[in-house]
């Protein structure tokens, strides 16, 4: 689609001092951070492949599409002109423009036919993806994490991860069997329980060798998915499920969209409630233990969340660095006025480390099976940081959005749109306190996790006395009675900004780390907005190093 240029000149005044449009440019070879993330993570040999990506995302005519995607959202048509019941969902062409783009490029598929570093290019791609437009990065994510849950059975595995991993999109509301390729979402939630599944009244009825379902669910995202996966009870207790949108007979399943929510953010993809009245599905696991089984899909969503997160914050840094690099005020550049360069340096800072600890965490994905202690360390350093790096992000590009000032809070730029998507993550998948709980959970339950995260840290040991003593500072959390539920939240922000510092270690160049452990490490150089602590770092060299130009 062209994009159109203003040629008329105002009679009243010449348009000065306002930046260019921040687009064409690459988003991964203009990114030091994360190029040096992805290489630390064993991914360099991804690199000219997300170079290419990167070019695509950063290009104006996708960053047009992302702007057509979220104006003209997605419309429930629930019956036709004759009165049938479709239950479809309708989207602008734009957003099938990049459902295209993401998913051929192996957004989905890359982690599990890469064959070198999968996790870690899959997190790349979804990295520069969703600076693009990281509201079809749901049905991405999820169908890339669907892949995990369906390996707990060997037949169903074998129809659907194929169709899941074939880099293809193929937007014909067909049978699964009948496409290049699809999409698998998740059904979780019920509106009287929420993160508590538990909780949830959908029942399964056995006919034969499979199953019908009757129930409701609160959130069901990217409802235009091929399959969800989904909880519903047996006599045997919680059980997992997979509910195609159509039965093996070729017929449209029972699965009704009652409305889609109308979100915050993300307006670009499709969220919604709907019901199950008699609806198709095939048992997946062993009965009983269905929050065991779809827990594997929820572990891969959260390194997504994370990586989203981080994505997101180098996307509003990006912009702040652009628009203060060509935005004048009082005969200076405001991104030579030293309280913006403070700021910006503040937040280059915080969006380092962010992607520093996400590919760190994906790297521990891609070896988790043949190392043990990598396994260990995925499963605890993947809820702590999806609660430091998530919960760090609406903070991050506010401040980002106001760097642009008044320009920042008109819908007509990114950054508003920026704003509104940037709690997402840290409420999908489960919210601070539901995550906070599941770090106690998982030091409880295996000592091994604990021990392969301090060992992680430990590696930075000397490096700098800030970290020191926050490594030391760590270590009253194992006294008895110091670890408990109510301190849990605490303990995550804690162990998160040690992790971050210990992703940096070694990773990127020493002055990014020594200004991480100054500015976050030092308690006495804390403050609550960025640009305010008087901590000391090279901002002249953080701001250069973040830069994408």
């Amino acid at each position: 689609m062209p994009h159109y240029r203003p040629r008329a000149h105002l009679q009243t005044h010449e348009v000065a001092n306002q930046p260019p449009p921040f687009e064409d440019i690459n988003l991964f070879d203009n990114d030091a951070a994360l190029i040096g993330a992805v290489e630390a993570a064993g991914g360099e040999v991804h690199g000219q492949r997300l170079s290419d990506f990167g070019a695509r995302c950063g290009s104006a005519e996708v960053l047009e599409w992302a702007q057509l995607a979220n104006k003209f959202t997605p419309q429930l048509k629930s019956f036709d002109r004759f009165g049938h019941r479709l239950d479809e969902v309708e989207f602008h062409p734009a957003y099938h423009w990049l459902m295209e783009l993401g998913l051929s490029a192996g957004v989905s598929a890359g982690a599990w036919t890469a064959g070198q570093s999968g996790h870690t290019l899959h997190a790349g791609l979804l990295f520069l993806m969703g600076q693009a437009e990281g509201g079809v990065c749901c049905p991405m994510s999820m169908t890339y994490a669907a892949v995990a849950a369906l390996a707990h059975d060997a037949r169903i595995a074998g129809e659907w991860v194929p169709r899941a991993t074939a880099a293809r999109y193929d937007s014909r509301f067909i049978p699964a069997s009948e496409k290049s390729g699809v999409t698998i979402g998740m059904a979780m939630t019920e509106k009287q329980g929420g993160s508590d599944v538990r909780a949830n009244m959908t029942r399964a009825e056995r006919t034969g060798d499979s199953f019908i379902l009757h129930g409701h669910k609160w959130f069901c995202s990217a409802p235009m998915c091929d399959a969800f996966l989904t909880l519903a009870y047996l006599d045997e207790g919680l059980c997992c499920f997979l509910v195609p949108r159509w039965k093996p007979n070729g017929e449209r399943n029972a699965i009704h969209i009652m409305r889609l929510k109308d979100k915050l953010g993300d307006r670009a993809n499709a969220s919604s409630e709907i019901e199950f009245h008699g609806a198709y599905a095939e048992l997946i696991g062993e009965p009983g233990r269905g929050v065991r089984t779809i827990i594997d899909m929820v572990q891969h969503t959260r390194l997504d969340c994370i990586v989203g997160s981080a994505g997101g914050m180098r996307a509003a840094l990006a912009n702040a660095l652009w628009h203060a690099e060509h935005r004048s005020a009082f005969q200076k550049k405001l991104i030579d006025q030293p309280a913006m360069a403070r700021v910006l340096a503040d937040l280059a800072i915080d969006s380092e480390a962010a992607t520093a600890l996400a590919f760190r965490v994906a790297r521990s994905f891609d070896n988790a099976g043949d190392d043990d202690q990598e396994a260990a360390f995925m499963r605890l350093a993947t809820p702590v940081a999806k609660y430091s790096v998530c919960k760090r992000q609406p903070a991050f590009v506010y401040e980002a959005l106001e760097c642009h000032g008044g320009a920042g809070f008109i819908e007509e730029g990114v950054m508003a749109r920026y704003f509104r998507a940037s709690p997402l993550n840290a409420i999908w998948e489960g919210s601070g306190n539901v995550i906070a709980l599941d770090v106690l959970r998982a030091i409880s339950r295996e000592q091994s996790s604990l021990e392969a995260v301090v060992a992680d840290i430990m590696k930075a040991q000397g490096a700098n006395g800030h970290y020191d003593r926050h490594t030391r500072r760590l270590n009253e959390w194992l006294e008895p009675g110091a670890l408990n539920e109510g301190t849990a939240r605490a303990f995550a922000e804690e162990m998160g900004l040690a992790l971050q510092g210990a992703a940096l270690y070694g990773v990127a160049p020493d002055f990014v780390f020594e200004a991480f452990c100054n500015a976050r490490l030092n308690p006495d150089a804390r403050s609550y907005g960025y640009g305010a602590s008087d901590a000391r770092f090279d901002a002249e060299a953080l701001i250069a190093r973040a830069a994408p130009f």
